[in-house]
């Protein structure tokens, strides 16, 4: 049991590493963005320990069928879901903007190639996308390209994710979704220019308490007391339990999960905060 536990936790430090070190500032044209400079950031990175680490046409619909109401309860069922919790932060829901449902829909139709491209999970893997840690159970599986983590900090192309999303399928895996991610100085403004954030929330997880090695086992199980669903949710907390406080883990992600038949359900929120990236 203890090496299980050990395992998974070493498999959550190890996907955190390799998001941090892939996850590097853009330099897209926005304003907004550009303030910081590379070289800083940079050495920002340098330093990073974990805090460097899923509509008309998307309901198979035309432009402009379907009536207000169905969209109204679309929206209404993806309303409240901002606060998930003290360990993971979600963009605010905005009002809907002219084009917002347009540019969504652009990336739904991306992101069903992609899921097509890549149904054969062989096919990522010779892509050079990599499974994080197989041989730990898991509900949902990421098989990430570090290519296209590092090209998503500098410009957003909806045809390269970070991540594909499978799902165990007897000795093979099920494609189910994409994640995309920004880096974690992005302003919501910034992330609307990627996805609009009408429709869409993106979320990062934060204030992360890293248990010493002697309490590792806290870390896990409906009692955890660190880790993504420990009950430390604040700095003095953590250092007070001889643990490591971590405000920000993994920036900026979303995930987007195409076959689906709403809305809702393609950019559902309750799903990303089960899966915990």
């Amino acid at each position: 049991m203890k090496k299980i536990v050990m395992k998974s936790l070493f498999a959550v430090l190890c996907f955190a590493s390799a998001l941090a070190f892939a996850q590097q500032p853009s330099s897209q044209s926005s304003s907004s963005q550009s303030s910081p400079s590379q070289s800083g950031d940079m050495q920002n990175m340098k330093a990073m320990d974990m805090s460097g680490h899923d509509m008309s046409k998307m309901s198979g619909q035309t432009p402009g069928e379907g009536s207000d109401e169905a969209n109204s309860g679309a929206m209404h069922s993806m309303e409240g879901h901002m606060d998930m919790g003290p360990h993971m932060k979600m963009t605010a829901l905005r009002t809907m903007q002219p084009g917002d449902e347009e540019r969504a829909q652009k990336v739904v139709i991306a992101a069903r190639a992609v899921l097509e491209k890549y149904k054969d999970y062989h096919t990522a893997l010779n892509d050079g996308f990599t499974i994080f840690h197989p041989e730990v159970p898991q509900k949902q599986y990421h098989f990430t390209s570090k290519r296209n983590a590092i090209e998503a900090q500098f410009k957003f192309d909806p045809d390269n994710p970070t991540s594909l999303l499978y799902e165990k399928d007897g000795s093979g895996y099920r494609i189910v979704g994409i994640m995309y991610t920004a880096p974690k100085r992005y302003t919501e403004d910034d992330l609307n220019q990627r996805i609009p954030l009408s429709i869409a929330q993106w979320h990062e997880h934060v204030n992360f308490c890293k248990a010493p090695l002697s309490l590792i086992g806290q870390s896990f199980g409906p009692n955890a007391k660190f880790g993504f669903h420990g009950s430390i949710t604040t700095e003095a907390e953590c250092e007070a339990a001889g643990g490591k406080f971590i405000p920000l883990v993994f920036n900026w992600m979303v995930h987007v999960y195409p076959l689906e038949k709403d809305e809702a359900a393609i950019w559902s929120v309750e799903r990303q905060h089960q899966h915990n990236d």
